[in-house]
């Protein structure tokens, strides 16, 4: 009678953590890897679904840059060398321009990644 109750608890304890939304929230994110290089994103533009999680992983080339998407609240500085993740949930959908925010440059004015959000 032990053993089985010590069974029932281990698989409801199993079931629970497989299907609690953080877990699903980690498996149903779309990474994104990006890369940062005077004076462009690459790639210039992604594609995401609405409330669907986005990891975008920003990698710099050469100097420091950011990356501004205001409808989103994504708001990073990306050091040259190293990598930061951003997260974020689009919550609508619709056409949008995310912006370097670190001037890099003279061609500082024209990064930007175009971001498309569907259904």
């Amino acid at each position: 009678m032990k053993h089985n109750l010590m069974l029932l608890s281990f698989s409801v304890a199993m079931l629970t953590a497989a299907f609690s939304p953080v877990a699903v929230r980690a498996q149903d994110a779309q990474r994104i890897e990006i890369t940062a290089k005077r004076f462009n994103f690459t790639p210039g533009e992604i594609t995401v679904k609405k409330g669907q999680p986005v990891v975008l992983v920003l990698h710099s080339e050469d100097v420091e840059h950011g990356l501004r998407i205001n409808e989103f609240g994504v708001n990073a500085h990306i050091q040259p060398g190293k990598t930061i993740e951003v997260k974020f949930t689009p919550g609508k959908t619709g056409n949008f321009v995310g912006h370097c925010i670190v001037f890099c440059g003279p061609g500082h004015g024209t990064m930007e990644i175009k971001v498309h959000v569907v259904a």
